[in-house]
């Protein structure tokens, strides 16, 4: 396994780790800080290995952390009008 590989699926673990605990922002902040830790690996494993593992990660990222893109998705709808 590769660096980038290994530092991907410990970002996962943590992230895991992190939801399992009461938080009283419901985790906001810390899924600020994932995120801006997240995509600069996520980069790194693309560079790496590829766009298919990339997707793969990116895929995992978004089910683990499923209420950013939530919002992300409502506040685009919201602009476009739909």
């Amino acid at each position: 396994m590769s660096l980038s590989f290994i530092a991907a699926l410990i970002w996962m673990v943590v992230v895991n780790l992190r939801g399992m605990f009461p938080s009283k922002d419901h985790h906001w902040k810390f899924a600020y800080a994932m995120i801006a830790i997240g995509v600069p690996i996520l980069i790194w494993v693309y560079i790496d290995h590829g766009l298919l593992l990339a997707l793969i990660l990116l895929l995992g990222a978004m089910w683990v952390m499923r209420w950013p893109v939530i919002y992300l998705t409502r506040w685009i709808r919201r602009q476009v009008g739909l």
